[in-house]
């Protein structure tokens, strides 16, 4: 599992059958740091992005724990579907170290 901040939306009009109804939403990944500050990367062009099924109904800007492999196809509403990235959870607050 990893966190991540949702960041955007995809919008596919053809897509395999087995994805219809499905949200899909932009994520880019976190790192203790950004975590922890509550920052982006420093530029666009260095954050990476991925596009996860939203299996909780996330919003933009929220943070997420997303999976990915085999772990998002056993996501609730992903079972025998092509995904690879899977949004599992909203995250409340996020707690480093001793705290």
């Amino acid at each position: 599992m990893l966190l991540a901040r949702v960041v955007g939306t995809v919008v596919a009009t053809r897509k395999d059958p087995r994805l219809e109804g499905k949200k899909l939403l932009i994520v880019t990944p976190l790192t203790a740091e950004q975590v922890e500050s509550g920052k982006e990367a420093d530029a666009p062009g260095q954050a990476s992005y991925l596009v996860a099924v939203d299996t909780v109904d996330a919003g933009y800007r929220e943070t997420v724990i997303i999976v990915q492999g085999s772990s998002a196809r056993m996501a609730s509403t992903c079972k025998d579907c092509p995904v690879d990235t899977a949004i599992v959870g909203i995250v409340d607050t996020v707690t480093l170290g001793g705290g």
